[in-house]
């Protein structure tokens, strides 16, 4: 486990994977887990603190920009650009390590590149953010797979950019002199 947040930020597949490596060589239990991380906020917190419970180091890998814009058909997200989510997630004590995920092609499909490369002891997902076909093929990379539940009901990314520009909406509204 690494405490200078600069050094926690490993984009290079190759450079993180002889980090594994070594941290497997010492007998840590290595666990990844991907998202879009798109404005932080209690959910992901408790997403990740419960990941970390499943083995000594941390892996979350970080969807880019341009795959979220390709697998949420969205243009308008991420709201948060790809290099200031990953160093938010550098912030978080129990996050280890943090890399960049862009294998993904122009039909929204990842290719799990990351997971050739580390071969993690556990792969941490929530059920619905993966078909099944995708899930059996995690979990050919990995040790195990780890389903959570979501950590926090009523919160989501969506939701909250949704509920906000309702809002400013009828703010503007209620303040149009006709």
């Amino acid at each position: 486990m690494t405490t200078d947040i600069k050094s926690k930020i490993i984009t290079d597949y190759n450079k993180l994977s002889e980090v594994i490596r070594a941290h497997k060589i010492l007998g840590n239990k290595v666990v990844c887990t991907i998202g879009s991380w798109d404005m932080l906020h209690i959910g992901h917190l408790r997403y990740l603190n419960k990941a970390k419970e499943q083995g000594n180091i941390l892996i979350v890998g970080v969807d880019s920009d341009s795959a979220i814009k390709i697998y949420k058909k969205n243009s308008l997200r991420p709201v948060i650009p790809e290099e200031e989510r990953m160093e938010m997630l550098s912030y978080q004590h129990f996050v280890d390590y943090v890399t960049l995920i862009d294998d993904v092609d122009e039909k929204g499909n990842w290719e799990m590149t990351i997971l050739s490369k580390i071969n993690p002891d556990v792969f941490v997902a929530i059920e619905e953010s993966y078909p099944k076909q995708q899930r059996d093929s995690i979990e050919k990379y990995c040790g195990e797979m780890k389903l959570l539940e979501r950590q926090a009901e009523n919160t989501s990314t969506s939701d909250i950019i949704e509920k906000t520009f309702k809002k400013r909406l009828e703010y503007i509204l209620s303040n149009i002199k006709l």
